[in-house]
């Protein structure tokens, strides 16, 4: 039941929900992330955190970055939660914007790796 609330919880906050939409399409790490939403890096990653600890969200290191994507094996209620976050981001016009900056990020330029 704990993680069912997490779960629901880590949906309550309108950045995470476009940190999903935008690992809805492609792995990023904080400073990308940092970049499209405009929130400082602290935040970011508390995000982050509590998106992982729901299980929505993988990490893994990749040299000096951490990359998140969407968990690809998500508990069931999250499976359905997610399925519910990708619907609402494909008609969402702020879904589709924010995937186009995230397009035009580049890892390189933004962190200090």
């Amino acid at each position: 039941m704990n993680r069912m609330v997490a779960a629901a919880k880590a949906l309550s906050d309108e950045s995470r929900l476009k940190v999903l939409w935008l690992l809805e399409h492609r792995t990023l790490c904080v400073c990308e992330i940092q970049a499209v939403l405009g929130l400082a890096q602290s935040t970011v990653s508390r995000h982050m955190q509590i998106l992982e600890d729901a299980g929505f969200v993988v990490s893994e290191r990749n040299g000096p970055w951490k990359d998140y994507r969407l968990n690809p094996a998500p508990p069931p209620f999250v499976q359905g939660l997610l399925a519910q976050v990708r619907l609402a981001g494909e008609s969402h016009p702020e879904a589709r914007n924010l995937r186009e900056r995230a397009a035009g990020v580049d890892r390189a330029s933004l962190c200090a790796g």
